[in-house]
């Protein structure tokens, strides 16, 4: 689509008094959709810009984490639009397996019923058939924030397509030797019932109990403690550093294990840190990652002690109880046998839970599927290195590299009926065979598929190209990869962007997903409080967008967008965003009242007033800004800059500067007005990305076209003109100086008192009405007394404040001011001057007394000068 370029506007745009977002949002949304701004057409022969949604779970709902992340998305691909690429916003869903089964599990329970009553390929359809009834209510929250994807292109890791690719690299990372099946330890979830990846362990701190256990008989005795008594079951081993004299004469010996029949050895492994507890660590490799690691370099024995529900399965007295049952009557068997040495209740420490279900988290020793990464890891960390890839800020290229560098093979594996099944056969005499999406699966008696399914990291670290078609050579996917750039979060660089690297790089033959990285931090709350619903500081921000309108919330979001930081918002900041779009509205509308407008060229800078050339040099520089800032990704600088240039440039001082020139009509109104409709057209189109909502509905009534998302990004004409700037900057001085020093003597804004200008000595005598205006003075009159006189920017301002103030008093409390700064000083001075205050305090302390400083002396000349001004009492 292109810009309508020769549609003029209305001869008296109208505008509603008031904006209200709720009226206009929803259909200037299905408007642009309908008109096909949003789709990307492969054919062109515009240069590519393409993004990809970091997909949201199937089972959510719009947060404020995704507003964050999509309004920043919106914004580049909104100005790329513009600015006159083939734009591809991909959009579409994650199958999400964990959450996606437990929540059609919770509702089978509703009914008293398991997965199991169904069977899998009941199951499977009955997820399907949630999907298409409730799954996916993201898709309409995304059109209420704004978000300008290609919903035609909308794609899901579950459906047929993306199965392919799935089906496509498996087998070919299988038949390179890159996917293996091993036992290994995993995150084991009791209540999920499989494994999941470290991103789907949430770490708290619990109360638990630290307990040492007296191992061995005699002299031949050791100490270990644990946090996990019922593992000491599976214990094959007990472990001590190769160096500790402690233990020398025990190393290679065996000692009696508490409770049991068996005895274990002592083995010396330098993981042991003699420095920490008695230096000795029991030793349970079906159990624990590292016991696991000391297993496999002593050859030791696996004992698994718990089934998948984590219920004790070793014969004897605890066989058949829970884990946390047997840790209780375990301790209590120890007790009754003296080899109990020290208890520590409660021991806080952390502990791993399901992030979906809360259940804790156990190590457990299974067999697997996995990803063989060292050659694919080392390709995505050379890809960073050599400059193919660019990770934005650039200080976050060390977690990149310290991840990367030292990553461990994948679990791929979950023990779940809901994803992509892992397309591996097992023939009935141990043969294993990986199947593509146009194989035929071996048949016959005994042959099985593999019973697992693949992680969700597996498909979506797919997304950047299986979406565009591939494993097909599609034209989408030769004019769209590789994208351009990823906008997603820096907690799940380990994860998700890693995964993408991984296999982009395989798939594509070297060619990396995204040319840059840009990483944003969390959203939290205004006191910096992570989010969460146990601090029941959680928002919805559709709720934000009722109230305020969807610009407001994410105006809110990209002022807070510096790039890697955390972002902090309140609903107050909010109100302050919808503020500045009723502002940007009304301001908009009075212009255009007073004969803003943009038909015709742009007159001739000799025919404008010193105010327009100033507001149009300070335009051009904007723009200069603006563009520099979207190149480095700076959405809180630039939505700042855009924020002060509009409203207090613009509306606060041009638009107010201007008012005298438009009430007094003729030619000199009629340039002005054509100006201040050159800089409506460009302010609004450079606010666009970030506010599209209510600049859609100004800019079209502005400008009579069709619509500023098919507009051209505005471009830096190279006009300014530094005299009109530093004239204007002059008027500006005046303004405030004398505005403050009003507000000093207690009165109120707008508040009319007679006044005297002499201009004479600056280049401001053309700007006397406009001042005059500005500070509400009104003509001197016979009766005129100049009770305060203040010399400001070379200009001098008389003002007759005779009956306004109460002079005695405002000399009391102006002298009280200066008492308490004076007093201030005379302490911040001493303290300064004292050499032993200064070797011993912080650096900090010293530069807050060093400000404290600045700030009085500040303080008494502004004082002092605002006594003088004072009319004699």
């Amino acid at each position: 689509m292109t810009e309508n370029s020769q549609a003029q506007p209305a001869a008296n745009p109208e505008l509603p008094t008031q904006y209200a977002p709720a009226e206009v949002e929803g259909k200037l949304y299905e408007r642009w959709v309908e008109r096909g701004y949003f789709e990307a057409d492969e054919k062109s022969g515009k240069p590519p810009y393409t993004i990809v949604i970091p997909p949201p779970n199937v089972t959510g709902s719009l947060h404020l984490g995704h507003a964050f992340e999509h309004t920043i998305i919106d914004a580049l691909t909104r100005r790329k639009r513009m600015q006159g690429y083939e734009t591809l916003w991909q959009p579409g869903m994650d199958h999400a397996g964990i959450a996606t089964q437990n929540v059609v599990e919770r509702e089978l329970a509703k009914e008293g019923k398991s997965r199991h009553d169904l069977g899998r390929e009941a199951f499977v359809e009955r997820v399907w058939q949630w999907k298409e009834e409730s799954g996916g209510q993201i898709s309409g929250q995304m059109r209420r924030l704004g978000d300008g994807v290609a919903w035609s292109r909308e794609r899901f890791t579950m459906d047929e397509g993306l199965s392919d690719a799935v089906q496509t690299i498996f087998k070919r990372l299988f038949d390179d030797g890159l996917i293996y099946r091993a036992e290994r330890i995993i995150n084991w979830c009791p209540r999920c019932l499989t494994a999941i990846s470290d991103i789907e362990v949430e770490y708290q701190d619990d109360d638990g109990e630290l307990v040492s256990i007296k191992y061995g008989e005699g002299d031949e005795t050791l100490v270990v403690a644990t946090t996990r008594t019922e593992t000491m079951l599976g214990d094959t081993a007990v472990a001590v550093h190769p160096d500790d004299p402690r233990y020398a004469h025990l190393v290679g010996k065996r000692i009696k294990l508490p409770l049991t029949d068996r005895t274990i050895p002592v083995v010396a492994d330098e993981h042991v840190d003699p420095e920490f507890g008695t230096g000795a660590v029991k030793v349970t490799p079906a159990h624990d990652p590292n016991d696991f690691e000391i297993g496999r370099r002593h050859d030791l024995p696996n004992i698994t002690v718990m089934d998948e529900r984590a219920v004790i399965t070793v014969p004897g007295p605890f066989e058949g109880l829970d884990r946390f049952e047997a840790r209780s009557a375990i301790v209590a068997a120890l007790r009754a046998d003296g080899r109990i040495v020290a208890e520590k209740r409660p021991y806080v420490h952390s502990v791993g839970h399901c992030s979906r279900c809360k259940t804790t988290v156990e190590p457990r020793l299974s067999l697997q599927w996995w990803v063989k990464v060292a050659t694919l890891a080392k390709a995505a960390g050379d890809a960073v290195r050599d400059g193919r890839v660019t990770i934005h800020p650039k200080e976050m290229e060390s977690r990149y590299f310290a991840w990367i560098d030292n990553l461990n093979d994948w679990n791929i594996s979950r023990q779940l009926w809901w994803g992509h099944r892992i397309p591996v056969w097992h023939g009935p005499n141990g043969e294993t065979v990986a199947v593509g999406p146009n194989d035929e699966p071996p048949t016959g008696e005994g042959w099985h598929q593999d019973t697992d399914v693949l992680d969700t990291w597996f498909s979506s670290g797919l997304w950047p190209f299986s979406t565009l078609g591939w494993p097909e050579q599609t034209p989408s996917l030769e004019k769209f990869y590789p994208n351009s750039v990823l906008v997603t979060g820096y907690d799940i660089l380990f994860f998700w962007v890693a995964r993408m690297m991984l296999f982009s790089l395989y798939a594509m033959d070297g060619t990396p997903p995204f040319h840059t990285i840009a990483l944003h931090g969390m959203v939290r709350d205004e006191h910096g409080k992570k989010m969460s619903k146990t601090f029941g500081n959680v928002v919805n921000p559709l709720d934000w967008m009722d109230k305020y309108g969807a610009d407001a919330v994410r105006f809110t979001l990209a002022r807070g967008a510096n790039p890697g930081v955390d972002v902090p918002i309140g609903e107050d900041w909010v109100q302050g965003s919808r503020n500045f779009a009723n502002k940007v509205w009304n301001a908009t509308r009075f212009a255009m009242m007073n004969g803003a407008t943009v038909e015709g060229s742009l007159p001739d800078a000799e025919r404008m007033s010193a105010t327009d050339r100033w507001i149009l040099s300070r335009l051009n520089e904007t723009v200069a800004q603006v563009d520099a800032l979207y190149e480095d990704y700076q959405f809180a600088k630039l939505s700042d800059a855009l924020f002060h240039f509009a409203w207090d440039e613009v509306f606060d001082w041009y638009v107010e500067l201007s008012k005298t020139t438009f009430f007094a009509g003729g030619e000199q109104a009629k340039v002005s007005g054509r100006v201040l409709g050159e800089v409506l057209d460009v302010t609004l189109r450079l606010l666009h990305p970030i506010v599209p909502f209510v600049t859609e509905t100004l800019w079209t009534t502005l400008t009579g076209k069709e619509s500023v998302v098919v507009a051209d990004w505005p471009a830096d004409s190279g006009f300014r003109d530094q005299t009109a700037e530093r004239e204007i900057e002059h008027v500006q001085q005046v303004v405030t100086e004398v505005r403050r020093f009003q507000a000093d003597q207690g009165l109120k804004p707008g508040q009319k008192v007679p006044g005297r200008l002499d201009l004479s000595a600056t280049p401001l005598a053309a700007h006397e009405a406009a001042i005059r205006q500005l500070l509400r003075l009104q003509e001197e009159g016979d009766a005129f007394q100049a009770t305060a006189t203040l010399p400001v920017a070379g200009a001098t301002v008389a003002l007759d404040l005779s009956g306004t103030i109460d002079v005695a008093a405002e000399r009391k409390r102006l002298t009280k001011d200066r008492d308490a700064a004076e007093k201030e000083k005379q302490q911040a001075t001493a303290k300064l001057g004292n050499e032993a205050f200064l070797a011993k305090a912080p650096d900090n302390v010293v530069d807050k007394i060093r400000g404290r400083l600045t700030k009085a002396e500040a303080d008494i000349e502004r004082l002092t000068a605002q006594l003088a001004a004072l009319p004699e009492s």
